[in-house]
């Protein structure tokens, strides 16, 4: 088979390598890729996001299996435009890419189908909002209704925090349109952690558990960011506590959007807050997590490309899908500055000496290869992950391959995992 791959993170990255494993697989192009991705596939320089482009390169190249990486391409519709041409995609449609696409139209759906989730209203009108934040106090949530790269919410401490928020998403535009509209919810209290499963659009299987950190200091403190660093498992999330959240969200958030007659097939993504009441949404994704794929496939065992081959074809069994008894640690290296401005162009050292560490892979994410030097490229620079036989052993070992790698004005956490440790 020739795969395409969409997309150009660490996330990417990840899904190259594991479908790089299938004995299915014969070529994989990653279209735009980067400096990593480029050791395993051949990079295409096209944009995720230009999919008339895409689809022409995959008639072209005859790819048998094409799977989308980021949601910009899912919500533009190019799960819909492959297949109207006959071409095999692992992704969701676009009208299910709403999901995503508009916080509204989750926030609906899942009080339509009894979804436990925050309370929320939704404002068009900034003043409405603000003075409703007045009225309502903080710490309260701030989110931008569409897309906005993972940095659309913020949890405001303060009224003050809360008002610039609106000030921010809907009069200056930071995240363009997406903030013509804003959902303002109750603060939920507990942990959080990240839900994934595969789905054909019946049967629906659920992922290992993983818990992302979204905060880009140390102490989940500074602003959110895309996520400085996963681990997989979770220990809140008990076996007890993922029936709870099969039965109470991801099978009724499939059922219901099958309902609404909007099939779901691929990846679907909650992000949960764990209190004592039990698992609340905070917001469904259509993808897989960036950096949660990375330390998920990392533990994935079976065939990736079968399994996103069965849920193109409504063929998917729980057989398909196992996980590795070990856990497994992200720690993000990020640029000086992100995730507001940053600079690119740095070269990378360390990347061979990394590469040597047993149980770790430096999968890159804002990478570029200029001069046949890898150079800096992006906010997220890579996702150093790494396996062990506990949390513990995967933390240490992440943390000894991020301490070969240098960059000017590398930036990383360094307590990935803490709480996994406090519960363990």
């Amino acid at each position: 088979m020739k795969v395409l791959v969409i997309g150009g993170g660490g996330r990417e990255h990840a899904m190259v390598w594991k479908i790089a494993q299938s004995r299915k697989v014969r070529k994989i192009f990653c279209a735009p890729g980067n400096a990593g991705i480029g050791k395993v596939a051949e990079c295409v320089n096209i944009k995720a996001d230009k999919i008339h482009d895409l689809l022409n390169f995959a008639k072209f190249e005859g790819i048998d299996l094409t799977v989308v990486g980021p949601e910009a391409p899912l919500t533009l519709g190019i799960v819909d435009l492959f297949e109207k041409e006959g071409k095999k995609i692992f992704g969701v449609s676009k009208a299910a890419a709403e999901l995503e696409g508009s916080k509204v139209f989750a926030k609906e759906l899942m009080k339509r189908y009894n979804i436990p989730s925050a309370e929320y209203k939704v404002f068009y009108s900034p003043i409405e909002a603000e003075n409703y934040i007045r009225m309502k106090g903080a710490p309260i949530v701030v989110k931008a209704d569409g897309l906005a790269a993972g940095k659309g919410v913020i949890v405001a401490g303060t009224v003050e925090e809360a008002v610039d928020a609106i000030d921010l998403i809907m009069r200056r535009k930071a995240f363009g349109d997406s903030g013509s509209r804003v959902v303002i919810e109750e603060c939920l209290k507990g942990e959080e952690a990240s839900f994934m499963a595969f789905t054909d659009g019946e049967t629906v299987v659920p992922m290992a558990s993983s818990q992302d950190h979204k905060r880009v200091f140390d102490g989940d403190r500074g602003p959110n960011t895309g996520g400085m660093g996963a681990y997989s498992p979770a220990p809140v999330v008990t076996q007890q506590m993922q029936e709870r959240v099969m039965q109470e969200i991801m099978y009724p958030a499939v059922r219901g959007m099958k309902q609404e007659g909007i099939p779901y097939r691929g990846v679907l993504y909650a992000g949960l807050m764990i209190g004592e009441d039990g698992p609340k949404v905070l917001e469904f994704n259509v993808r897989f997590g960036d950096p949660e794929a990375q330390p998920l496939l990392m533990r994935l065992e079976g065939d990736l490309v079968e399994i996103m081959l069965a849920c193109a074809e409504k063929k998917l069994t729980p057989e398909m899908v196992g996980w590795k008894p070990e856990a497994s640690v992200c720690v993000v290296a990020a640029s000086k500055g992100y995730p507001g401005e940053y600079q690119k162009g740095m070269p990378i050292q360390g990347l061979d000496e990394a590469a040597k560490v047993p149980g770790a892979v430096v999968f890159h994410a804002g990478t570029a290869d200029r001069d046949n030097r890898v150079v800096t490229n992006g906010g997220r620079v890579l996702g150093v992950t790494a396996i062990g036989a506990d949390v513990s052993e995967a933390i240490s070992r992440a943390y000894e391959t991020i301490s070969k790698i240098k960059f000017d004005g590398m930036h990383f956490r360094k307590d990935i995992g803490a709480r996994a440790l406090k519960r363990t």
